[in-house]
């Protein structure tokens, strides 16, 4: 036998994370995670953990990464075998965001390695070297465990056995305060007086936070922030930058001051790119390079003296003509659009409410449709934009919206793809905690983020549809059905605003049919209403 018996490092491994103030624990079944999964039990019968389970652990790592993404403490147990490469995926995304959730993987003892012993394979490093990694055999390794605050962090335990107690034992664990997790916003610096003078703006990417919209609004320049920034509010935050970044407007900017990770669209990183632009960047959490690569990295926290042009004036002007002028062709289309179900969706949500937005078309219809809010009203808008992937978004949000009790509202939309790419989610066993979710679908049969794309050209049409498109006719109605997750078909704007109003509880399902036909050729209307502002 190597080490101690996997029963008692079990039991320390868990009293480790609820120290290390791990306050949620998701686990998938298996036979040599016993000692973890059992010791997880026992710590959520004395009140120290609150115990999620799951069969599938891709759902199981993406349902950690939505609990840790609204500050709660998370952390993921499977057993060896394909199961850790199936958390691959959130831990990439935990990794390139910064999301500090803990993995916990089970494998077989040293003395088995390289024996040909069933589901065994060298789990050490199996994440690449953007994941730290712990190789633990006893509770000495253990105590040599940092835990930090910016990433995911693998703890591999190698149990021994015997892997179950003769007797269930019961836990000496207490829940204690650091089972949730406060965003450190990086305003302790010192401060970056930036010279007065270029025609600035502030680009707020990814959980960029407050801080980029204190800087516009204290420097008198347009704020230009993504959805899921954590700053589209107050009145120096523009609905449709994007747009206006083509227009002569666009043109004039000479000095860009970046936060977080701005990954949705080709215009602000063509901004990004420009030789005449100088750019300066506010590091955030996450593994990703500065970029471009020319750009300043600021040490401190910037502050500039206000500019009493009237360079925000001008910006606030075209972004209230170029709002309204495509509210009036959104309007006139004769059937319901992807933007008007992302405009729908966002005016759904209250103060306090919590919107978890997809990967590809959806995330970027709602920074053209999310008018920005009211400061502190706290409207909470998370993504997945790591990598920017597809997978997990629906566990995603039910860890969201159970990480976050306190919401008025909890919304998630996506597209029908990302919807059928998860939909393992949904199945949860009777004892599973169902928070208070409604998943809008947008249901356009296939991927219409590629029309708008080169390969949605004309030219590519013979193709299209079999490699990009990819229609799958999903009946979501019976999909749902097989999960008894409640199913509402919309086709309508008043029917979507209806649903939306009259939640029924637990979560359930809006699928809302539009049409990708004519996708391609709505975009180019709407980018040509810029062209006049």
């Amino acid at each position: 036998m190597s080490g101690i018996g996997g029963v008692e490092l079990g039991e320390d491994v868990v009293r480790r994370l609820v120290d290390a103030g791990i306050g949620e624990v998701v686990v998938s079944p298996g036979s040599r995670n016993a000692p973890l999964s059992m010791a997880a039990w026992a710590a959520a019968q004395a009140g120290a953990v609150r115990l999620h389970t799951r069969i599938d652990e891709r759902s199981a790592g993406f349902l950690a990464l939505g609990l840790t993404k609204v500050h709660a403490r998370a952390a993921v147990v499977c057993t060896s075998g394909t199961a850790v490469a199936n958390l691959h995926p959130a831990v990439l995304e935990a990794a390139h965001s910064g999301v500090p959730v803990v993995v916990v993987t089970a494998d077989r003892p040293a003395r088995m390695r390289a024996t040909g012993a069933n589901q065994t394979t060298d789990q050490v490093g199996i994440f690449g070297p953007l994941v730290p990694t712990y190789d633990v055999t006893d509770v000495v390794d253990l105590e040599a465990v940092p835990w930090g605050d910016s990433g995911p962090l693998h703890l591999n335990i190698r149990l021994d056995e015997p892997l179950v107690a003769v007797a269930p034992t019961s836990s000496s664990l207490r829940a204690h305060d650091g089972a949730r997790r406060e965003r450190k916003l990086r305003d302790d610096g010192a401060a970056v007086p930036l010279v007065p003078g270029p025609r600035s703006v502030v680009v707020a990417g990814d959980d960029a936070g407050p801080p980029s919209r204190v800087l516009a609004e204290r420097a008198g320049w347009p704020l230009l922030a993504e959805p899921s920034a954590g700053a589209r509010t107050g009145t120096h935050a523009l609905r449709t930058y994007r747009l206006l970044l083509g227009t002569e407007l666009g043109r004039e900017i000479e000095r860009v001051v970046v936060f977080g990770r701005p990954t949705l669209s080709r215009p602000v990183t063509r901004l990004l790119a420009r030789d005449d632009v100088e750019v300066l960047v506010v590091p955030g959490p996450g593994v990703w390079p500065v970029r471009p690569p020319g750009a300043r990295v600021l040490d401190g926290v910037p502050t500039a003296e206000p500019d009493t042009s009237d360079w925000l004036t001008r910006w606030q002007a075209a972004d209230l003509v170029l709002g309204r002028r495509i509210d009036q062709l959104l309007a006139g289309e004769p059937a319901m659009t992807p933007y008007d179900v992302a405009g729908a969706v966002f005016r759904a949500l209250p103060a306090q409410g919590l919107l978890v937005v997809g990967a590809s078309s959806p995330v970027r219809d709602l920074d053209l449709m999310a008018s920005p809010a009211t400061v502190g009203e706290r409207r909470k808008v998370i993504a997945n934009r790591g990598l920017a992937g597809i997978d997990g978004t629906i566990s995603t949000a039910i860890g969201a919206a159970l990480g976050r009790p306190g919401s008025t509202r909890a919304l998630a939309l996506m597209g029908d793809v990302t919807f059928l790419h998860d939909q393992s989610s949904l199945v949860l066993g009777p004892e599973e905690e169902r928070p208070d979710l409604t998943i809008v679908v947008v249901n356009d049969d296939g991927g219409s983020i590629f029309s708008m794309l080169e390969q949605g050209a004309p030219e590519h049409a013979g193709p299209f549809e079999r490699v990009f498109g990819t229609p799958h006719g999903v009946d979501l109605a019976s999909l749902c059905a097989a999960t008894r997750t409640p199913h509402l078909r919309v086709t309508a704007r008043p029917e979507l605003e209806q649903a939306l109003a009259t939640p029924n509880g637990g979560i359930e399902v809006v699928e809302a049919v539009v049409d990708r036909a004519g996708r391609r050729d709505l975009d180019a209307r709407i980018r040509a209403l810029a062209v006049e502002v």
